[in-house]
């Protein structure tokens, strides 16, 4: 064990053995929920392009863990070398090196397949068509009109809206959305009524 210690509070490994502390301490608040998983973010480009599409906490977490097992194993083989103390700086900046690089490759090869727990399908106007909204203007004319909707996550939306023919629509009217004209971006509406009598 005092091993263990020695290894894990010798350069370089103290560096990741903080990091790791405070990696363990943020999961522990995690799990009581006193902590939001819900940031996503990448770290950059370079080394670590590739992070993105998860919350930041895991590839942060990947990635000291995997670093300091990597500056753990280095520590402990120069421990065992007992090299003169300036190469010994060298050999383990040389450790640090290597483990944070093997370390982000590590975490990017974990991160791609975790993308796809994590990924959040943004809705598209056609998601729309067939839904029903209501009116938030005074009326809804062939060029004129906006309807609120609602999309099937539970976000809303204010969308433009047009009625070809006459009609009596007004603030507060629900219709239903049956054409999406991506040309002048609107959605063709009809009343729920009118829908329900075509039923």
């Amino acid at each position: 064990m005092s091993g263990f210690i020695a290894a894990a509070t010798g350069f370089p490994a103290v560096l990741f053995s903080f990091l790791l502390v405070v990696v363990i301490g943020y999961w522990l608040l995690a799990l009581l929920g006193a902590v939001d998983l819900d940031h996503h973010g990448g770290l950059g480009d370079g080394l670590f392009a590739g992070f993105g599409g998860v919350p930041l906490a895991i590839p942060l977490s990947l990635l000291t863990a995997f670093s300091w097992f990597l500056s753990l194993a280095g520590t402990v083989v120069l421990q065992a070398v007992h090299p003169a103390t300036p190469v010994r700086v060298l050999l383990g900046v040389a450790v640090l090196l290597v483990a944070l690089v093997l370390g982000a490759l590590a975490t990017r090869v974990l991160v791609v397949p975790l993308r796809r727990l994590f990924s959040v399908t943004e809705p598209t106007r056609a998601d729309f068509v067939g839904r029903a909204c209501v009116i938030r203007t005074s009326t809804v004319t062939h060029d004129f009109g906006q309807a609120e909707v609602t999309a099937a996550d539970g976000s809303s939306a204010i969308v433009q809206v047009r009625m070809a023919g006459e009609g009596n629509l007004h603030a507060g009217s629900r219709v239903v959305i049956h054409d999406y004209d991506s040309e002048g971006e609107f959605f063709w509406v009809s009343p729920l009524e009118l829908e329900a009598e075509k039923d």
